[in-house]
């Protein structure tokens, strides 16, 4: 069987997408949490996320390399919606030929891409991001 082109790139992107954009959301909430502050607070620069970094930002880190890749990821996010279009394109064209894992995977990140694209454009949203871009 002929699969489409990069089919396992656009399954492992939108996981790893969606997956960085949960981790964000994981450190803000505990972040909130740990400080006794709600969002508003969060966004005074107060709360830096890099201070969730142990060990501090140093090259040798590698706390601090996974840092930099959960940013890239989560600003590389936008794109979520790009491959939620092409994935549901995809599903719809080849369903009967792909396998059922992937099929499942496909399925799974259309499925995320939308909540994640969703909670993207919320208030609290809006929050997070500030917070992390700060």
């Amino acid at each position: 069987m002929d699969r489409p082109p990069l089919l396992r790139t656009i399954v492992v992107a939108q996981l790893a997408l969606i997956v960085a954009f949960v981790a964000v959301g994981a450190l803000w909430l505990g972040r909130m949490a740990a400080a006794e502050v709600g969002p508003a607070e969060m966004r005074t620069g107060a709360y830096d996320p890099k201070d969730v970094v142990p060990l501090g930002m140093h090259g040798w880190n590698p706390f601090m390399w996974l840092y930099g890749i959960t940013s890239l990821l989560y600003l590389a996010g936008l794109a979520i919606p790009l491959l939620v279009l092409y994935s549901a394109a995809l599903l719809a064209k080849e369903r009967h030929e792909l396998p059922r894992r992937l099929r499942v995977l496909l399925l799974i990140g259309i499925i995320g891409g939308v909540v994640v694209t969703a909670l993207r454009f919320t208030p609290a949203g809006a929050d997070m991001q500030a917070w992390w871009l700060d």
